[in-house]
């Protein structure tokens, strides 16, 4: 009728616990040099993706305005209607401090930043 009571036992002992604590160690090691590299990438993604917008829009703005290579742009009045703006209703900026620039119908739009600093801020 009365059944002996069962001795509870820990589900993981010490040594499991220790492998698990060096396992989770060895992966955080190994992937935290990762993502920080893919965030740095990232950033200068952002910037070749701005250019290659500011790009597109001066090639849009000439066209319609019947512009030829060597014509002068004003930067960035002449593009806004041709880039999605950001909440400022303003062209997207370098995510690094970066600062565009376009002067004529023809000539790739430059960051600042450009080839200064590693991985470089240009269109290839």
């Amino acid at each position: 009728m009365n059944e002996p009571k069962k001795k509870s036992t820990p589900a993981f002992g010490f040594r499991e616990i220790v492998v698990l604590v060096c396992l989770v160690g060895f992966f955080a090691w190994a992937a935290i040099p990762h993502f920080i590299k893919a965030r740095s990438t990232a950033t200068v993604s952002s910037c070749i993706n701005n250019l290659r917008q500011i790009d597109a829009a001066a090639n849009q703005f000439a066209l319609e305005n019947h512009l030829t290579n060597g014509d002068r742009i004003h930067f960035p009045n002449d593009l806004t209607p041709y880039i999605k703006l950001n909440v400022n209703s303003s062209i997207p900026g370098c995510p690094q401090g970066g600062i565009y620039s376009l002067s004529k119908v023809g000539d790739p739009p430059i960051c600042s930043l450009g080839s200064t600093i590693t991985p470089p801020h240009v269109l290839p």
